[in-house]
Order: C-alpha cells, then sequence, then structure tokens
C-alpha cells in the first residue's frame, strides 16, 4: 500500500515508522506474489513431466506387449522401473507447494500485521489480520525413497 499524503505528512518519527511500515509491508507482499508465481510454473512443469511419462510408460507397455527378444524385454522393464523412480521424484511438487503456501499465508500474516499496528484504525474498526499458520512446518518429509508408484 503506498503512503498517502495524510501519511507523508505525519511528525517525526512516527511518519518515519509509518512509512517503514508500508515498505516493509509492500516487500512482504512481493514476495508473496514470487512465491504464487514459483507455485505456478511448479505446477505446470510437474504437469508437463507427469504426461510425458505417461506416454513413455504406454509406449513401453505396447513395445513389451510384442513379441521382443528377451534382451528387449529386459531393457523395455528397467526404463519402466526408472520412470517409476522419476514419478516418484515429482511428488516434491506436493510438498514444495504446501511449504510455498504455507510461507505465502505468513506472509500475509506478517504483512497485515504491519498495517494494523501501522495504520490507526478506521471507521470499521481494527484492520482484520490472516491468522499465521498454527505450526511452523506443514511438511517435515525431507527426502523421498523409491517405493511402489502407479503411474494413474
Amino acid at each position: 500500500m503506498p503512503p498517502t499524503p495524510e501519511h507523508a505528512a505525519l511528525p517525526g518519527a512516527r511518519g518515519a515508522r509509518l512509512l517503514a511500515a508500508v515498505e516493509l509491508q509492500d516487500h512482504l507482499n512481493l514476495v508473496g506474489n514470487d512465491l504464487d508465481r514459483l507455485q505456478r510454473l511448479l505446477a505446470d512443469a510437474c504437469i508437463t513431466l507427469l504426461a510425458s511419462f505417461q506416454e513413455a510408460h504406454a509406449a513401453f507397455g505396447a513395445a513389451e506387449a510384442q513379441s521382443a527378444p528377451a534382451a528387449t524385454r529386459s531393457a523395455i522393464a528397467e526404463a519402466r522401473r526408472r520412470l517409476g523412480t522419476a514419478v516418484v521424484a515429482l511428488q516434491f511438487q506436493d510438498m514444495a507447494s504446501q511449504l510455498i503456501e504455507h510461507s505465502q499465508r505468513r506472509l500475509r500474516s506478517c504483512a497485515d500485521q504491519i498495517a494494523r499496528d501501522a495504520m490507526p484504525d478506521d471507521d470499521d474498526g481494527p484492520a482484520a489480520v490472516e491468522e499465521a499458520p498454527p505450526h511452523p512446518n506443514p511438511v517435515t518429509q525431507d527426502e523421498m525413497d523409491a517405493g511402489s508408484v502407479e503411474l494413474f
């Protein structure tokens, strides 16, 4: 929120604190917007990767169904196993999305608190503040192991 003329006219330290609060709030909102763009980019990349993996999996299945030499069938089976492992790695997108959303909520809460504390109450009363997430981290897992994977 840009400072209004009445904010700029506030005397001394209060006016300086208000301007600093407005600037900090702007920075927090910009970071939140960047996180939103990052989440959209991650989602788009994962959709493309998953579609490619599904197409490759189907192509290997079709090739495997044909009568092929044992070495070809073995190579196809290995390629399918590797595709399955790659899909497991794509699960990071879900964890990353949870972390991004959590961070965005925390940033919005901080920005709201700054605005509430810096600005005087208006006719509607005190400004609403989005509650910060109750837990420090929504994702406690920091690595993934390969296991059974279904391509859906």
